[in-house]
């Protein structure tokens, strides 16, 4: 009468695979890491493993977690290396530049915190000698490393 579809998809191993790979490649427009991509490369290859040999599962398998374990190695890091370099990017950090916040404690040059766009910063003055009181607005002049160097907004300009 009608077919299972358990026993469809035991005998079409390559229909899982090709989901797999189709559900990670949506993921992967949502993360937009390069990630989850090359993931679903190694998940292609399993499906096309299993259209030739679909009894050996443990091929299936290898295969796919070798490809995409060599994607992740080889491929990734160039192609982030390329996408970095690409004119006009900028990282998240970077665009924090110029971004205003508030001071959430005391900044001198001992530190301090601030907060920008939701996310609390560890802070130091772009000056040794300045002190920015809790609660006086700034901007951020750099980061470096995971501190960011900021200024008072109304104050002089570095």
């Amino acid at each position: 009468m009608g077919v299972n579809l358990t026993d469809w998809l035991g005998d079409n191993s390559w229909a899982l695979w090709l989901s797999l790979a189709f559900l990670l490649a949506v993921a992967e427009i949502l993360s937009l890491d390069l990630v989850l991509i090359m993931l679903a490369t190694g998940a292609l290859a399993g499906a096309g493993v299993a259209v030739f040999a679909p009894d050996l599962w443990w091929l299936q398998i290898l295969v796919a977690a070798g490809v995409s374990v060599g994607m992740l190695l080889l491929l990734r890091p160039t192609l982030m290396a390329r996408v970095r370099n690409m004119p006009g990017y900028r990282s998240s950090t970077d665009k924090m530049v110029g971004s205003s916040g508030v001071a959430v404690s005391q900044i001198d040059k001992s530190g301090g915190e601030i907060k920008v766009d939701g996310q609390s910063w560890t802070a130091r003055p772009y000056s040794s000698d300045l002190v920015i009181e809790q609660g006086e607005e700034i901007e951020v002049y750099e980061i470096d490393g995971a501190i960011a160097v900021v200024y008072p907004k109304h104050g002089a300009l570095p």
